[in-house]
């Protein structure tokens, strides 16, 4: 099977689509004699593959026009909020809701997270640091530099259940005088470390191209990080899984799992978790206009078990598809910010937050 009607069964994900699929997978090892039997294992293996993360009969909904260019993230002592030059905050639960009205003015944020206490963290690109937000509202640098030089770009944060908090580096825009380097002077993109005492180091350095969104899982076994090169032909649009140490929370390297490749696509970015540990990551593109990208792999949710294995799919229609969060009065709605705007839909799992998992 070539790796475009692989491309296409995932962007079309009927039962007529997979029965094809499977098909074609199988036909050169079928005789007639067990083609009933192929059948029959097939359709069975379809019924399986069918079973939908989302909430029956539930549709992607518009729920505001703007506000919303990345970092979506949910609290319910607080509400839904986002990240667009300024962090915006969305009246998700009213049905009446207007426009987004402006939460931190013009914070310059992108990946945003509510920790277990409540406060907000933050990655700054525009000021190459990582800040929290404290529950008055002051502000507290956590990290702006790594062996004194700054970073390039702080973009997604994740953290874990013993407050550690994981953030990747990556430049995008203009390549040249990268700030972080390594001891032979290459430049670096990488994942970082924060620990709860303060202390900052770097734990994936040249082991994901242009390192994006970034994922703890809910059984803190691994970390899920995006490799989102989408800037320079050939670059890396794979999504990566590592183990994590159990004594300390660092990234072991070596264990890195590649569990997706979106090619020569739009690659992964942002993502999130639901209680049975499925991830929900960002990918893909609608329009073919891009320099080094095409929209081989639509644009929208793309849905991983725990174990690594693609099960289910939705279109977003705008590009580009950022981030994703779960939220709202039952943590059963998936909110996703995709070219300035905010969608929702209903899921059969509820999400899991740090900030809802509080003990």
């Amino acid at each position: 099977m070539s790796d475009r009607l692989a491309a296409v069964f995932l962007r079309n994900s009927t039962v007529e689509n997979r029965v094809v699929f499977m098909l074609r997978k199988h036909w050169t090892n079928v005789t007639s004699s067990a083609l009933l039997l192929t059948c029959i294992a097939i359709f069975a293996d379809t019924a399986v593959a069918q079973k939908s993360v989302w909430e029956k009969g539930a549709v992607l909904q518009l729920v505001s026009e703007k506000g919303a260019g990345e970092g979506p993230a949910w609290n319910p002592a607080v509400g839904l909020v986002s990240s667009f030059g300024s962090v915006y905050l969305h009246d998700v639960e009213n049905p009446q809701r207007g426009e987004p009205q402006i939460y931190i003015k013009d914070l310059g944020t992108n990946g945003l997270l509510w920790d277990a206490q409540g406060r907000l963290l933050c990655c700054q690109p525009s000021k190459q640091r990582v800040i929290r937000i404290e529950k008055d509202g002051s502000q507290t640098v956590l990290t702006d530099k790594y062996n004194d030089a700054p970073y390039n770009q702080p973009n997604d944060i994740t953290v874990d259940n013993k407050g550690r908090i994981f953030f990747s580096d990556p430049k995008y825009g203009p390549y040249e005088n990268l700030p972080q380097k390594d001891f032979d002077g290459n430049p670096v993109e990488g994942v970082y470390m924060i620990d709860t005492d303060g202390y900052v180091t770097i734990q994936l350095m040249h082991d994901v191209d242009r390192p994006n969104g970034v994922l703890v899982s809910k059984d803190q076994k691994h970390i899920w990080v995006a490799g989102n090169n989408n800037n320079n032909e050939g670059g890396e649009r794979k999504l990566f899984r590592f183990e994590l140490m159990s004594c300390c929370g660092g990234i072991l390297a070596d264990t890195k799992e590649m569990i997706f490749d979106w090619e020569d696509g739009r690659g992964p970015d942002g993502m999130v978790q639901d209680s049975k540990g499925n991830v929900y990551v960002a990918g893909g593109l609608n329009k073919d206009d891009a320099a080094h990208e095409t929209n081989r792999f639509k644009g929208g949710i793309y849905v991983f078990n725990s174990k690594g294995k693609y099960i289910d799919f939705i279109a977003v229609p705008k590009d580009e598809v950022t981030n994703c969060t779960f939220g709202g009065e039952d943590m059963r709605t998936l909110f996703v910010t995709a070219g300035g705007s905010l969608y929702s839909i209903r899921t059969k799992n509820k999400g899991w937050l740090p900030v809802t998992d509080r003990k």
